[in-house]
């Protein structure tokens, strides 16, 4: 038996083939450490020197040849190129000659996973492979699309080498995914969709049981862009705010009013939801502040209104803060678009999973008000994305996303990695 895969499970597909590529029980707890690890070391956007250089090691161990990308961290690495193509030119030059040469210009799959973590405490006692560093958590399940990927490509390459890996996948680790717009627009100007067909990544869903995945046809995820809203103005003494820019209360309306204004200007199925996280003024329960700071999220389901939302909340805020005579300065930050499934891509995935685990290993799933920026790849090349199902079967309690206390039932490892390597496998086959 390999290192990395079993042959005593060949999972039966459409059609009466059957697929390699399972996991051994030494992979799974490789797979395993390797996540714990990355847990107990997170990093936040563009500063995953740490983790980079663990995939690295580990990817040339394996035989293979990852290139760190141009920013500085997250790499890509393909399996199963010819690395022949090209041959004589400068290594971007027969990079580039290579992914134009690969089965005839149709394009690779490519894997993607997000690398970065979260700037916040990890709260989780009783657990051995908790954060070590202060403030900063895997709260959002990166560290388990890293490993899926990671996992994947060790498996795809055993079959590369053993001649049974028909068509060439990329693996892509993008970093600063938490950061917006994201790190995929610098990743994508780093080139890691050139020679890309398709695209596919996961996220982790603690609604969906460790086993299962959620699909959706078309949006899975919202629009997200950021705001930020200065107001001033004259401040003075609370007993006489007639006299004054009563400031708090000018900012505690744009907090309660704008979101019901903004949302009585769109259609109601566009899902347009701004939800404020920060607001800060004053330091004296008898002193009007003259300055106020407010920073939230606009969230969208639809593309047109999430295109009309700067122009919208910028009158909103505005009217709101003329009627108190503050003084606003407004700070919109687009963020990413909505993630759209592909059709054809998101039923390989079906597939894939079905494949491994039957029919009832998919689950339907809703569009979510979150925002990945997977959706800026989805600009270029046709995708999709799975919810991995992270939650103990049987278990009531869910530990939701960016919450410290988040944790994963870790046999959701295994699940991932043979959606990815089948859906490699049946990709090849279409």
């Amino acid at each position: 038996m390999n290192q990395l895969m079993s042959r005593e499970y060949e999972a039966d597909v459409p059609g009466g083939a059957a697929l390699p590529g399972a996991l051994s029980d030494a992979l799974r707890a490789e797979l395993i450490a390797f996540r714990r690890d990355m847990h107990m070391h997170p990093e936040l956007g563009n500063q995953e020197f740490r983790t980079t250089a663990a995939l690295k090691a580990r990817l040339e161990q394996a035989g293979l040849k990852p290139r760190v990308l141009d920013i500085g961290t997250g790499l890509i690495c393909d399996i199963g190129i010819d690395r022949r193509a090209g041959e004589g030119a400068g290594d971007g030059e027969r990079d580039r000659v290579r992914d134009r040469a690969v089965d005839g210009g149709r394009g690779m799959l490519a894997l993607r996973a997000d690398i970065d973590a979260l700037p916040i405490p990890d709260t989780k006692s009783d657990c051995v492979y908790r954060s070590t560093v202060p403030g900063r958590a895997h709260a959002c399940g990166h560290d388990v699309h890293t490993t899926v990927v990671l996992g994947a490509g060790l498996v795809l390459a055993e079959l590369h080498r053993q001649g049974l890996l028909p068509h060439p996948v990329r693996l892509i680790f993008q970093p600063a995914e938490e950061v917006l717009p994201g790190g995929a627009p610098d990743a994508i100007e780093s080139g890691v969709l050139d020679g890309v067909g398709r695209i596919i990544g996961v996220h982790c869903d603690p609604k969906v049981d460790a086993g299962r995945i959620g699909l959706r046809h078309g949006p899975i995820t919202s629009a997200c862009d950021r705001l930020e809203v200065s107001l001033d103005g004259a401040g003075g003494h609370t007993a006489r705010p007639h006299l004054t820019t009563d400031l708090v209360t000018a900012a505690a309306r744009v907090v309660t009013d704008v979101p019901s204004l903004v949302a009585r200007r769109v259609d109601a199925r566009s899902g347009l939801a701004v939800t404020w996280g920060r607001i800060e003024s004053g330091h004296a329960c008898n002193v009007i502040p003259q300055h106020a700071e407010l920073s939230g999220t606009v969230r969208c389901l639809d593309l047109e209104a999430w295109r009309q939302a700067p122009d919208l909340l910028h009158a909103a805020i505005d009217e709101i803060a003329n009627l108190y005579r503050a003084k606003s300065e407004i700070n919109y930050i687009r963020g990413v678009p909505p993630v759209v499934n592909d059709p054809a891509v998101t039923e390989l995935l079906h597939d894939a999973m079905t494949s491994r685990r039957g029919p009832h290993s998919v689950e339907d799933t809703e569009q979510s008000l979150g925002g990945e920026d997977f959706s800026w790849y989805l600009e270029h090349v046709p995708g999709a994305m799975a919810r991995l199902g992270v939650r103990t079967p049987g278990e009531r309690t869910t530990r939701d996303l960016h919450r410290g206390d988040f944790d994963v039932d870790e046999s959701a490892i295994t699940a991932g990695v043979e959606l990815f390597t089948a859906a490699a496998l049946l990709d090849a086959i279409r």
